[in-house]
C-alpha cells in the first residue's frame, strides 16, 4: 500500500483557544494516519487499512524519518485540522455525529480502518483527523510528555475538536495512539 500525500498550504494559524498567531509552512501530509499496509512489519496481524498503533514517540519519530518526513508540530497539526477559517471540527462546524469520526459514542469499541468515516474528511481530503487514534506530534509537554492530537475511539467528542490537545508520556505504547507524517513539498 503506497502513501498518499496531500499538500496543505501554509499560513498564519490562530493557535489554541487563545488564537495566538503562528506562521505555518506549506507541508505535504499523509492523507491518513499511517496504516499496517504502509508499514506491514510494524503490526503484521491487523488488516492493511488499520492504523499502526502501540508505537511510542521514539518509534513514531524513527518511522517518520524512514519515510522521508517528520512528525508535525502541534500548531501544524491544528492548522491542517482547522484550516484558515478555524473550523471547530476537521469536517466543519456541524456537531459530531457517528458518521464523522470513530469516538466513544460510535458503534465501535476499537480502531477502525482509516477510510471508514469519509464524511469526516477535511475540505482538503484528509481522513481520520478526528477520532480513531490520537496522533503523536513533535511538540513536547511538561514532564517528558508529548502533545497528541485528534482524539481516539475511546475519547468523548470534545477531544476531537481542532483546538483540543492532550499529552502522553513519550514512552507510552497505546492502542489509541498512532501517527501521521509531514514533509516539505
Amino acid at each position: 500500500m503506497s502513501l498518499e500525500w496531500l499538500e496543505v498550504t501554509g499560513g498564519v494559524c490562530a493557535y489554541g483557544d487563545a488564537g495566538r498567531p503562528v506562521t505555518v509552512p506549506t507541508l505535504l501530509w499523509t492523507r491518513t494516519p499511517l496504516t499496517c499496509g504502509h508499514l506491514p512489519s510494524e503490526q503484521p496481524g491487523l488488516g492493511p487499512r488499520y492504523p499502526v498503533t502501540e508505537i511510542n514517540h521514539a518509534d513514531a519519530t524513527r518511522i517518520a524519518e524512514r519515510l522521508g518526513g517528520r512528525l508535525p508540530r502541534s500548531v501544524e497539526w491544528e492548522w491542517m485540522a482547522a484550516g484558515s477559517g478555524r473550523r471547530r471540527w476537521p469536517w466543519g462546524d456541524v456537531p459530531w455525529q457517528p458518521a464523522f469520526a470513530n469516538l466513544r459514542d460510535s458503534l465501535y469499541d476499537t480502531v477502525t480502518p482509516v477510510d471508514t468515516h469519509l464524511a469526516g474528511a477535511t475540505p482538503e481530503g484528509m481522513l481520520d483527523v478526528a477520532g480513531n487514534v490520537w496522533e503523536w506530534t513533535a511538540s513536547t509537554a511538561m514532564s517528558d510528555g508529548v502533545v497528541i492530537r485528534g482524539g481516539s475511539y475511546a475519547s468523548p467528542p470534545l477531544y476531537a475538536q481542532c483546538t483540543f490537545l492532550n499529552a502522553a508520556p513519550a514512552e507510552l505504547r497505546s492502542r489509541g495512539i498512532g501517527m501521521r507524517v509531514v514533509r516539505e513539498p
